[in-house]
Parts: C-alpha cells; sequence; structure tokens
C-alpha cells in the first residue's frame, strides 16, 4: 500500500473506532438519546474530516448516508442499527480505497 492513502484509511478506521466508543458507552449507560445525539455530531464532524481525505464523490456518499426506519422498540438495538449503516459505509469506502491502491501501487 502507498504511503499516501495511509493518512485516509486511518482516518476512515479512527471515524469509526470513535463510533464504536459512542456505542460502548451507551451501552454501559443505556443513555440512547444522549448517544444518538452524539452519533449527530459524529456525523457532521466526520464529514468534515473525511473531506480533506476522500474524493468528493465518497464525502457525498457518506453524507448522503441515512439510516432506515427502525420499529423494533429496543432503543440499543435502533442505536446499534442506525451506528452500522454509517459504520458499513466507511468500510465500503476504505475497502474500494485499498482496492484502488493496489491497483495503482505508487513508487516504491
Amino acid at each position: 500500500m502507498s504511503d499516501q492513502g495511509k493518512p485516509a484509511l486511518e482516518v476512515i478506521q479512527g471515524q469509526i473506532k470513535e463510533l464504536d466508543a459512542i456505542f460502548k458507552q451507551a451501552s454501559e449507560d443505556l443513555n440512547t438519546v444522549a448517544a444518538s445525539e452524539r452519533v449527530a455530531k459524529w456525523k457532521l464532524r466526520t464529514i468534515a474530516v473525511v473531506a480533506e481525505h476522500l474524493s468528493r464523490e465518497d464525502v457525498k456518499r457518506f453524507a448522503e448516508t441515512q439510516p432506515g426506519p427502525s420499529f423494533t422498540n429496543d432503543f440499543l438495538e435502533e442505536l446499534s442499527d442506525e451506528i452500522e449503516v454509517y459504520r458499513n459505509c466507511l468500510v465500503s469506502i476504505a475497502a474500494k480505497m485499498k482496492k484502488q491502491q493496489e491497483a495503482n501501487p505508487g513508487p516504491p
């Protein structure tokens, strides 16, 4: 993998870790309302952070990602579903980047 892509991948991995930490804290506090607010703030920060490292197309894709309706009556599960939507989008973008880097390796 080229060094040029490492910062972007590290940024994505860092944002995923932050998202996981939000869910972990929500699981411990059982405060899904506060966690939902943290997820909304996290998403806004993430859009700004990844905009510096990703293509306009990938930033738009992430920014437009929205969880679908959830009717489980289990707030923690609904939060988990919301988080999983964002996580899957970032993991998909990271996988695409890795594939591109492998296809176009930089200088040795």
